[in-house]
């Protein structure tokens, strides 16, 4: 691995390409053994079939050369870059055996975290020009977190917290239980501050312009519009005046997206980027070299 991680970690890759090849081929690839000999070598081109943007060339190589240290990748491009039908995305060279059994994983995750990439990309494309930042969700695929959010980079958007580790979001529950302690609105938040340290951000989800007042006085760093229209975006946006950045959230989609971000919000997330996005059409195309 010679290029950027892009804030991946080698050994989490690794783990999560291990597991996957373990679950398609507990005990080796029956087909191959039986069919190819072990001495028969391929050459194998990785190829879109669609439009798209490429991410998961970490991953692809991993799938590859966990299974055969000895296999060659050569990815011809990196996380980030267009595809139009007919891309060669990488080509690898080796044991026909070897390539098969990484094939599968392979196409699974290069395809599903390309698909991420590309309708990130296509969200980001529809906000050009806005100034809005747009971001993902908690809500991707158990155990591939951290690929999903790399992809969601790949395709220029960004990432919103990583886990419920890494900043402070008070939502309607949240709020509910404190609210149940006795404590109103400002004071509610107000406590949860005083218990985070001091560089912790924290951020608090209102779903109703009658709610913003009291936020606003518990001087959130963020400040969620869940559900919102429109017109309550734009009032929204305009009681807080600055004094904490204002996000969007609910119900965002690709045709939306764009009278979203022309409300004077300044980020919005959208949860379909890792859980609705399809994956993206990928092949292998193998040659064996020479006769069998």
């Amino acid at each position: 691995m010679t290029d950027d991680l892009q804030g991946l970690t080698l050994a989490g890759v690794t783990d999560i390409v291990d597991r996957a090849l373990a679950e398609d081929a507990p005990w080796g690839d029956a087909t191959s053994e039986a069919a190819i000999p072990a001495t028969a070598t391929a050459t194998a081109r990785i190829v879109s079939r669609v439009d798209g943007t490429f991410a998961g060339g970490i991953p692809l190589e991993l799938a590859f050369t966990r299974v055969d240290p000895t296999l060659v990748v050569e990815r011809h491009l990196a996380d980030g870059d267009p595809m139009t039908p007919g891309t060669v995305v990488a080509t690898i060279t080796g044991s026909a055996r070897a390539i098969l059994r990484g094939e599968r994983v392979a196409l699974n995750l290069s395809q599903r975290l390309s698909g991420i990439a590309t309708l990130t990309r296509q969200h980001v494309d529809a906000v050009a020009g806005t100034g809005v930042r747009l971001v993902d969700t908690r809500k991707t695929t158990p155990g591939l977190r951290m690929l999903e959010k790399a992809a969601v980079r790949a395709g220029g958007g960004h990432n919103h917290r990583y886990s419920l580790s890494d900043a402070v979001m008070l939502k309607d529950n949240h709020l509910a239980v404190l609210r149940a302690q006795g404590l109103d609105l400002t004071e509610a938040i107000r406590t949860v501050r005083a218990r985070i340290p001091h560089t912790m951000h924290l951020e608090v989800e209102v779903d109703g312009l009658d709610q913003l007042p009291a936020v606003i006085a518990a001087e959130p760093d963020t400040i969620m519009l869940d559900n919102f229209t429109l017109d309550d975006l734009r009032a929204g946006v305009a009681l807080i005046a600055g004094r904490a950045v204002v996000e969007a959230s609910g119900g965002v989609r690709l045709d939306t997206v764009r009278a979203i971000a022309e409300t004077g919000v300044d980020v919005i997330s959208v949860g379909a980027l890792t859980h609705s996005a399809p994956a993206l059409d990928l092949g292998l195309d193998i040659v064996i070299d020479g006769a069998l």
